[in-house]
């Protein structure tokens, strides 16, 4: 039976949001008290309402009647290949969340129905571009109009046959069913929780890397770490000193890749945990524009999406350094002097090796440099200058999931070369199954 995870606004992390996208868990809905307490506020609200009696944008001073079903459809906008069913399942899992925050006002009695979705493996044809960081509108737009039976869902065929999922939206539905960044979010949560696997398994890697070449666990010792208390680079440095469990060394000192990489790995595992932080306090936020709070409908700016960019910026960046620093190791791995094998691991004198890999893992660190480059040093105006800046939080995630392919890359050209120096592996070796599986975060997962 598929775990299920229990949805009320509260508590929903990045590997629950990756469970439910791949399909090995379905949602349940705790409690709609929240939701339906916005719902009867918004109903009983007798004063203009941005979205409910007026337009958008610009338009936030035009008077409307019932303008929702036009929003939907002018809104139902994107471009560029439809995204995965992964990631589609975790966006509405995601906004499915926020509604149970509360605060949109909103019909609760659409929720069920988000949620059947979700488990019976229906997702909306949402295309790759289409927002930039002040809510997936294009996205939402798109999904309520697969609600509304103007759209087709998408539909496993291997699941079994079950009616598409249908709701009669209100007008005063469409803004609060779009206001949100959930699609940001779901690509952001699956990128955080995929890059925690990636690196947890280059610890295991740099393992190999320093018992091939005798690297010294000196810059590993606890009196070190305790020297500047950074808590990533204390955590790596005591599993990685953990797993070599050895105390000689060939030399007094080692090149960077090895002396450094408690540092600059442990930098990415801080980096790391800051975005998980952000990404799941807005995972579980009433992130709502208007908010309906009390008796009152507030409006607001928590749509902006600055520190979910901001967060996965750094992230990008400490990635792109932690990949380096793999193919420094890489590098030391075809070097005579430090395995004693023959130049790049080759059988013999001459030979080429395991040369290649230096390639190939170059060829994908540029790919993790030009990804790194930030979303956050620019911006947008649009709707005639009223909205006047965005944070291209979307952006971030999109390029976030791009990084788990070279990284895996880079990774697993270390992990080739390491294997090869120390074949055969000498008896007892304590480098053995026990790495299996972290290890096996290198190979290929269905794509996102």
């Amino acid at each position: 039976m598929p775990d299920v995870v229990p949805l009320d606004g509260t508590g929903l992390t990045c590997a629950q949001v990756h469970d439910i996208a791949h399909g090995g868990a379905r949602v349940a809905i705790a409690s709609l008290d929240r939701a339906r307490a916005a719902w009867v506020t918004a109903q009983e609200l007798t004063s203009p309402v941005y979205g409910r009696s007026t337009g958008l944008g610009a338009n936030r001073d035009v008077p409307l009647q019932e303008p929702g079903l036009d929003l939907l459809r002018s809104h139902a906008v994107g471009a560029g290949p439809e995204i995965p069913a992964a990631r589609g399942r975790a966006m509405l899992a995601v906004r499915l969340n926020q509604l149970l925050a509360g605060g949109s006002g909103l019909d609760p009695a659409v929720l069920p129905v988000l949620a059947r979705a979700v488990n019976d493996g229906f997702t909306p044809p949402v295309r790759t571009y289409g927002a930039i960081g002040t809510g997936d509108l294009a996205a939402l737009a798109t999904t309520a109009l697969c609600l509304l039976g103007e759209l087709p869902w998408r539909h496993d065929p291997a699941t079994a046959a079950a009616p598409e999922p249908r709701f009669p939206l209100a007008s005063g539905d469409a803004l609060p069913f779009i206001s949100s960044n959930a699609a940001t979010l779901a690509d952001a949560a699956l990128a955080c929780h995929r890059l925690r696997t990636l690196l947890d398994a280059a610890v295991d890697v740099a393992a190999l890397s320093f018992t091939a070449v005798d690297a010294s666990a000196e810059p590993l010792a606890a009196a070190v770490q305790e020297a500047r208390p950074h808590p990533g680079q204390a955590a790596v440095a005591d599993r990685l000193r953990g797993l070599l469990a050895r105390a000689s060394a060939a030399r007094v000192q080692d090149p960077y890749g090895f002396r450094a990489f408690a540092q600059v790995h442990g930098a990415a595992v801080d980096a790391l945990g800051r975005a998980a932080a952000a990404v799941e306090t807005d995972l579980n936020a009433a992130a709502e524009n208007p908010l309906f709070a009390g008796s009152l409908a507030w409006h607001n700016g928590n749509f902006h999406t600055a520190p979910i960019a901001l967060a996965l910026d750094a992230l990008r960046a400490a990635v792109a350094q932690t990949a380096q620093l793999s193919t420094a190791r890489l590098a030391t791995l075809m070097d005579p002097a430090y395995t004693g094998r023959h130049r790049f691991l080759a059988e013999r004198p001459g030979a080429s090796g395991a040369l290649i890999l230096e390639y190939v893992a170059q060829d994908a660190l540029a790919e993790l440099r030009h990804l790194a480059n930030p979303v956050t040093t620019g911006t947008a105006v649009i709707s005639l200058g009223v909205e006047d800046h965005a944070g291209f939080a979307t952006q971030a995630a999109r390029h976030a999931l791009r990084c788990l392919e070279p990284l895996a890359i880079v990774l697993a050209c270390e992990h080739a070369a390491a294997t090869r120096a120390l074949h055969p592996q000498p008896p007892g070796h304590p480098l053995t199954a026990d790495l299996t599986a972290s290890l096996r975060a290198l190979t290929p997962h269905p794509p996102l």
